[in-house]
């Protein structure tokens, strides 16, 4: 069972290879194992738009930005 990174909720749905949509927040990410790699907002027009900067800010290290 995959829960959601943002709300917690375990209201997820698979929507391609190691990406999940939640159903109660409305995020799509992706995660391999525990560990959400990327969390998208999904735009009225489908297309995806980064929520990276606001959920895992604190797992960028400075070396990661160069």
């Amino acid at each position: 069972m995959i829960t959601c990174p943002n709300c917690g909720s375990i209201d997820t749905g698979r929507v391609g290879t190691n990406q999940y949509y939640c159903w109660h927040c409305f995020v799509e990410f992706e995660q391999t194992g525990t560990t959400a790699k990327h969390i998208y907002q999904v735009e009225e027009d489908g297309s995806l738009s980064s929520l990276d900067d606001l959920f895992l800010s604190d797992r960028v290290s400075d070396g990661d930005l160069m």
